[in-house]
């Protein structure tokens, strides 16, 4: 967005693909995108990352420095804004203030950025509030913007024809697979979704629990769009699969962003149960696509729902809340109607990718 509003960009990332002594630029859509080779003690990573940055202004001034993230990212470009004398902005997102400062290694680097940024921004109230509570300054909300243009209702059929019965990719599996593993006759019922890396922070366990329980009320598919976290969520979830041999759950793996609305299209409810959030993603989008959603009131949903107005709030935590939410929302079809249809208009109300640009615009310009 901010290429397309004709400004010049620059991206730099560190990347455990390349050699430490490795740096590639890729440019794509107006943005250069450069990702050096990270080191395996953070220290050297950061030095590198803070040269870059030195290097590459004296090569190409910046009017601004924007760090996602405080500890790393946040921490590198304040630290080089104030070296370089350019104004630095530091994103709170979510982990940094709700884990990160509470972690004696990267404590000291929250506070830095938070303390020297030029100018601190949140997408979130409660995380702002969090942020308010270490340092006393003001932090600006800025909430993330949806492409209300991708992202909005479509057809169930037609995306089951055109993107999965069509495609030998969508689902991690061949079309001659799905038809003979009987995926696509179960998602024929109703179909309870949830986008992302499936984990116990994204409330995973009381996610499976509550499909469980609705699932022998009547028989539903729970589709995860996204990956499951390897590890102990891996084997959480290969337990549970063997204690609950009725479930019928379909987990995609990778989906690219363009194929998302695809998937909420095939979605009756959309469920997000986190145990702590920044302002998801996945809740916007899924609300821009007309979704009735339940989700848990943590970060910046409580920024986005109205418990029975746009959409459906249930306790951290709470397996039989959920499932009893699941349940009413199948039976209600009027209802769900009315929370997606309300969604839709919020999200094109307030969180639309061109709000969030002009907003970081006001931004740079009033420190610029």
């Amino acid at each position: 967005m901010l290429s397309s509003a004709g400004h010049n960009v620059r991206v730099f990332s560190p990347s455990s693909n390349l050699l430490p002594s490795e740096k590639r630029t890729l440019t794509a859509s107006g943005v250069n995108l450069t990702r050096f080779g990270a080191h395996n003690r953070v220290d050297d990573t950061l030095v590198d990352w803070f040269e870059l940055i030195v290097e590459e202004h004296k090569r190409e001034p910046f009017d601004i420095l924007h760090a996602y993230f405080l500890p790393k990212a946040g921490f590198v470009a304040v630290y080089a804004g104030k070296y370089l004398n350019i104004p630095s902005v530091v994103s709170i997102r979510g982990n940094d203030i709700e884990r990160a400062a509470f972690d004696p290694s990267r404590f000291s680097h929250v506070m830095y950025a938070l303390q020297n940024a030029s100018a601190v921004t949140t997408n979130a109230t409660e995380l702002g509030k969090k942020a308010k509570a270490l340092i006393d300054r003001e932090i600006y909300l800025i909430p993330n913007g949806i492409d209300t243009e991708r992202f909005k209702p479509m057809e169930k059929n037609e995306a089951l024809a055109k993107n999965i019965l069509e495609s030998d990719s969508l689902l991690s599996l061949s079309l001659e697979e799905i038809i003979i593993s009987g995926a696509s006759s179960r998602l024929q019922n109703k179909v309870i979704g949830f986008v992302g890396e499936l984990r116990k922070k994204k409330g995973m366990t009381t996610l499976l629990s509550a499909y469980a329980q609705t699932n022998k009320v009547r028989p539903m598919t729970l589709l995860i769009v996204g990956e499951v976290r390897q590890g102990e969520d891996k084997k959480w979830l290969e337990d549970f699969q063997s204690a609950n041999p009725d479930s019928q759950i379909v987990i995609t793996g990778y989906v690219s962003p363009k194929d998302l609305p695809t998937y909420y299209s095939l979605m009756d409810i959309f469920v997000h149960p986190s145990l702590r959030d920044g302002m998801p993603n996945a809740i916007l989008e899924a609300m821009a696509c007309e979704k009735a959603v339940i989700a848990t009131p943590v970060g910046g949903v409580k920024d986005i729902l109205e418990d029975g107005k746009n959409g459906i709030i249930v306790n951290v935590n709470d397996v039989n809340m959920l499932a009893e939410k699941i349940l009413e929302l199948l039976d209600n079809s009027e209802k769900s109607l009315e929370l997606g249809k309300n969604a839709r208009q919020l999200v094109m109300n307030k969180f639309t990718l061109e709000k969030e640009l002009e907003a970081n615009l006001n931004l740079y310009r009033k420190l610029t």
